[in-house]
């Protein structure tokens, strides 16, 4: 059983400018109090076949976290794009959200991230050089959301302390029902 189960990510800057930073609120519910951090990174995947080409946008520490539903907004870097292969720019790439707590992740959210010019003519005929200062992004609404076991230090409550709190599914917003494929219960690896 997961003591944190994130509830929504909304992105407040989307689309945007391919060189802006990455602006979202991550809204989680945890059900014991948790004495360590829960560490957040921001993942860009530009080539899925080379995990070395894989840039860590940015990284935080949310703690201590108490029990009941929180939030925080994290602002992450933009890719460096000389770090990415030329053929990898345009299209399809991958932002994917982790969360770990005593360095065991617990939750990866991943998101398809389309990297297009601003303008017709340049999608149809792209330039022979990748002009950056034209391209814009914009990420799907549409999360992978996988869910690994960890050992927590913590206990949940027992039915008498809280009712059903300790048995009760994750429930996303309104918004996210029809958007959200969900893998649980992978194990770690």
């Amino acid at each position: 059983m997961s003591i944190v189960t994130i509830r929504n990510v909304e992105f407040i800057n989307n689309p945007a400018r391919f060189s802006d930073v990455y602006r979202f609120r991550v809204t989680f519910e945890c059900i014991a109090p948790l004495k360590d951090d829960l560490e957040w990174k921001l993942i860009y995947v530009s080539s899925p076949g080379d995990e070395d080409l894989d840039q860590e946008l940015d990284d935080c520490l949310v703690g201590p976290v108490p029990i009941g539903v929180n939030s925080f907004e994290f602002e992450g870097s933009a890719p460096d794009p000389s770090k990415i292969p030329a053929e990898d720019v345009l299209g399809v790439a991958a932002l994917i959200l982790t969360g770990s707590y005593k360095d065991q992740e617990f939750v990866r959210v991943g998101y398809y991230q389309n990297t297009e010019y601003d303008n017709d003519e340049m999608k149809e005929t792209p330039p022979p050089r990748i002009m950056f200062d034209r391209l814009v992004r914009e990420i799907s609404a549409k999360p992978r959301v996988t869910r690994f076991q960890i050992k927590w230090d913590v206990q949940p409550p027992t039915q008498g302390a809280s009712a059903g709190a300790a048995t009760s599914a994750a429930v996303p917003s309104a918004n996210d029902l029809d958007n959200m494929d969900v893998d649980n219960d992978k194990p770690s690896s």
